[in-house]
């Protein structure tokens, strides 16, 4: 669904474990980025963070924008896992819970999406960064794609998803900051999508 996970072929440590220091760095890198900010946050505070040396980064991840694409492949994944298990079983209402899904802001996501932001914003500025970024985006549309295609979906099911993924981040960018106009755009936008939905997914025309 996302690209795979870069397994560095350095050291003769096991598989196994390389991949345990990995994950512990991006759980770790995940917490400190979304506390402190993408250009606050240097390749020591991560390591730190995890109790590990610099060393060890570099035995995962070739930068900081190399780790952080990393985080947002897992953290899609987890969104597509979600959106997938509501199409697979569409209970009444789940157009409505399928739009909430991709444009709400949990008050817990909000340093995530903040995190996202900012980075493509320093992407716009890098050339190179914003051509991983494009591969990034390029992956999650085409693992959507085939979602919604295997949902049985009424015309192209690659431009939804870059309607829905390109929706998800405007509106997302519109209410992070919250207050009432926030949940206002939020909510005008659900209802647009929850009305939208069912006449381009036809098992969402199950629930009544």
């Amino acid at each position: 669904m996302v690209p795979p996970k870069i397994v560095p072929a350095d050291s003769g440590r096991p598989p196994r474990r390389r991949e345990h220091t990995r994950e512990r760095l991006l759980d770790a890198a995940g917490r400190v980025l979304v506390e402190q900010g993408y250009a606050k946050t240097s390749i020591e505070d991560m390591c730190a963070a995890a109790g590990y040396t610099r060393g060890a980064f570099y035995s995962n991840f070739e930068s900081k924008p190399d780790l952080v694409l990393a985080l947002f492949d897992r953290h899609s994944a987890h969104r597509l896992d979600q959106l997938e298990g509501l199409l697979h079983d569409p209970a009444p209402g789940a157009a409505r819970r399928i739009g909430e899904l991709l444009l709400a802001v949990d008050p817990q996501e909000r340093g995530w999406i903040l995190l996202f932001l900012e980075f493509r914003l320093d992407a716009a500025r890098d050339p190179g960064l914003s051509v991983r970024l494009h591969e990034h985006d390029k992956a999650v549309t085409g693992a959507l794609a085939a979602l919604l295609e295997r949902s049985g979906t009424r015309g192209d099911a690659q431009s939804l998803a870059v309607f829905l993924l390109a929706s998800r981040e405007g509106i997302l960018a519109r209410t992070a900051a919250g207050g009432a106009g926030s949940r206002e755009a939020l909510g005008a936008c659900v209802d647009v999508l929850a009305e939208l939905l069912p006449t381009l997914l036809p098992g969402l025309e199950q629930a009544p």
